[in-house]
C-alpha cells in the first residue's frame, strides 16, 4: 500500500445487495470459497456476516476486499441501509432471468440515499430463460442507467453458480476502489460502525463491527451510545482471537455492558477515562410512542430475537402489518431468551403477544404463561411470524358498518303525493332498484333525505326488482317531497 503523509490506502467495503432470489447468497458463497480468505490459508468457515477476502488480479496484484452479508428480505430493509452506509461500494444483484423487483429498487435506493457507488451485477446468465438485453432496459426503465444505456454505472455480466463474469466484477470493485481512491489513517484510535449485536448467556454482549478507519488493539476501549466494552476479547472473520485490527476489518467485540446498537458508530480510546467521558456526552433522545398516542385499536407485543439485526427486522415487519383500524404496538423488545419478567410485562390489562425469534424460553417464564394463558410463539422464519400476527390482527378488527349503494334512478314523472307517500316514474340508471330497499333522496348531487320503496311496477304488473336501463313506477315513503329530476339510490348496511 502506498502512504501519502499520514494517509494510506485501505481496501474497499463492499455490500451485496438485490432481491431475495436474485443469486446474492451465492455469488458471495463463490467468492468465499474461490478467493483466498485473509488470515487463512485453507477454506473458509464464516463466522460473522462480514469477511475479507484476497482478490489477485491479472497483472498479479493483490487486492485486499471486505464483503458485508446484507439480508435480501424486505423486512431487513434497515440493516440493508446501514449496509450501504457502512460500505464503501455496494454490489446491486439483478436477475438476467426476472429484471428489476421491488426489493430491487429498495436496495438502489438504499445505495443512491447515501450516495454510494455501486456496480450492477447482472446474474443467472447461464439460464436458458436470461436476457440481458431485455434486464439492462428494465433497469433503464426504473431510473437505474447502466454505461452504454444513457448513465456511468458499471455493470458486469456473470453467473454465481458456475463463477463466469465473478473474475471480472472483482476486477471492477478494485478499478472502482482505485479511483474513489479510499485512505485512513493506520495510526488513529479506530473508529467504525456497529453492524450486528447479540446476547449469548455464556459469552455476554457482543457487536460485530467493521473498523472504518484507524487501528484498534487490545487494551483499549470502544463505545458505542451509551454501551462500553474493554478490548480484551477481540476476533476476526474466521471467530480467531486476534490483537489488532484496522480499516476495512470486519471484527467481532465480546464484553460489552449493554447491547450497542445496530447500525450505530463507534469509537475507541487509550483510557477507561476517556471512554467514560464520551458515554457522558449528551444523546440523541429516542421518542416513544405511546399506546393512546396511535389511532385505532392496537394489540400490544413483546418480541425477543436472537440478533439486534433480526429484532430490527421483526419490528420492522410487525408494524407493515399495521392499518387504520387495527395494528400490532411493540412495548417491549430485547435480544435473548424470553424470561420470567417478559412474561409478567405480558400480564398487563390487555394481555401483550410475546413473539420469539430464533429464541427459547425460561421454564418459569413458560410456566407463568400457561398460568396466566399468556400467548407465547417462537418462529426461525420471519414470514411465519407474519402470517400469524396478520391472521390474529385480521380476527381482532374491530367490525365497521358501511353503506353500500346498490342502485341509482332518476325521477321522470311525479303522479300522486298522500302523507308521507309518493306515487312516481323513474328509470333505473345503474344497479338495481329493490322493493323495501331504503333509498338515498339525491337533488342536484346533493343528499336531502331517505326513503323507502314500498312498491314497485313495470307495466303495471308488480315485480320485486327493476333492472338498469327499465323505466317502472313506483311508491317511495319519504318526509320529503320528492320532484322530477331528483335521482333516488337504493344501499344496504353492511359489517366489514
Amino acid at each position: 500500500m502506498n502512504t501519502h503523509g499520514n494517509k494510506t490506502e485501505r481496501p474497499p467495503v463492499v455490500a451485496v445487495m438485490g432481491h431475495i432470489d436474485h443469486g446474492k447468497s451465492t455469488l458471495l458463497s463463490y467468492i468465499r470459497k474461490n478467493n483466498k480468505p485473509l488470515g487463512e490459508a485453507g477454506g473458509i468457515t464464516q463466522h460473522i456476516s462480514a469477511y475479507e477476502v484476497e482478490h489477485v488480479s491479472e497483472d498479479g496484484k493483490k487486492h485486499e476486499i471486505t464483503f458485508l452479508d446484507t439480508p435480501g428480505h424486505e423486512a431487513f430493509s434497515g440493516i440493508r441501509t446501514r449496509g450501504a452506509k457502512a460500505a464503501d461500494i455496494a454490489i446491486l444483484v439483478v436477475s438476467a432471468e426476472d429484471g428489476v423487483k421491488p426489493q430491487t429498487l429498495e436496495a438502489w435506493k438504499s445505495i443512491t440515499s447515501t450516495n454510494t457507488p455501486f456496480i450492477v451485477a447482472i446474474n443467472k446468465i447461464d439460464k436458458e430463460t436470461a436476457n440481458i438485453e431485455e434486464t439492462k432496459q428494465n433497469l433503464t426503465e426504473n431510473g437505474i442507467y447502466l454505461e452504454g444505456y444513457g448513465g456511468d454505472v458499471p455493470s458486469v455480466l456473470i453467473s454465481a453458480k458456475t463463477g463466469q463474469g465473478i473474475p471480472e466484477l472483482l476486477d471492477m470493485i478494485t478499478l472502482v476502489s482505485e479511483i474513489e481512491n479510499f485512505s485512513g489513517v493506520r495510526e488513529n484510535n479506530a473508529e467504525g460502525i456497529v453492524i450486528e449485536s447479540n446476547r449469548d448467556e455464556k459469552k455476554g454482549i457482543s457487536a460485530t463491527c467493521i473498523v472504518q478507519n484507524g487501528t484498534l488493539r487490545k487494551g483499549m476501549f470502544i463505545v458505542s451510545g451509551t454501551s462500553i466494552a474493554p478490548i480484551r476479547i477481540m476476533e476476526n472473520c474466521l471467530g480467531k482471537h486476534i490483537d489488532s485490527a484496522t480499516f476495512s476489518s470486519p471484527i467481532v467485540i465480546i464484553g460489552w455492558d449493554s447491547l450497542p446498537e445496530v447500525g450505530s458508530s463507534f469509537t475507541s480510546f487509550t483510557t477507561r477515562e476517556e471512554a467514560r467521558a464520551e458515554m457522558a456526552k449528551p444523546q440523541t433522545a429516542k421518542t416513544n410512542i405511546k399506546h393512546e398516542d396511535i389511532a385505532g385499536f392496537r394489540i400490544p407485543v413483546i418480541v425477543k430475537a436472537d440478533t439486534g439485526g433480526s429484532l430490527e427486522a421483526l419490528i420492522y415487519e410487525i408494524e407493515k402489518l399495521t392499518t387504520d383500524r387495527v395494528g400490532a404496538q411493540v412495548v417491549l423488545s430485547g435480544i435473548g431468551t424470553i424470561s420470567e419478567s417478559d412474561i409478567a410485562r405480558a400480564n398487563g390489562n390487555i394481555k401483550a403477544l410475546v413473539i420469539g425469534f430464533h429464541v427459547d424460553i425460561d421454564p418459569s417464564a413458560r410456566n407463568l404463561a400457561e398460568r396466566n394463558k399468556i400467548i407465547v410463539e417462537k418462529f426461525d422464519i420471519i414470514y411465519k411470524m407474519s402470517e400469524w400476527l396478520q391472521d390474529i390482527l385480521k380476527k381482532s378488527t374491530p367490525k365497521m358498518e358501511v353503506e353500500e349503494s346498490i342502485g341509482m334512478a332518476k325521477i321522470l314523472k311525479t303522479f300522486s303525493k298522500a302523507k308521507d307517500k309518493q306515487v312516481l316514474g323513474c328509470k333505473v340508471e345503474k344497479g338495481t332498484i329493490a322493493m323495501g330497499s331504503l333509498v338515498r333522496i339525491i337533488r342536484r348531487d346533493a343528499e336531502i333525505g331517505l326513503g323507502r320503496v314500498r312498491e314497485l311496477q313495470q307495466q303495471k304488473s308488480k315485480v320485486t326488482e327493476v333492472a338498469e336501463g327499465h323505466e317502472f313506477g313506483t311508491l317511495i315513503e319519504a318526509k320529503i317531497e320528492i320532484a322530477i329530476g331528483d335521482k333516488i339510490e337504493s344501499f344496504i348496511t353492511i359489517e366489514k
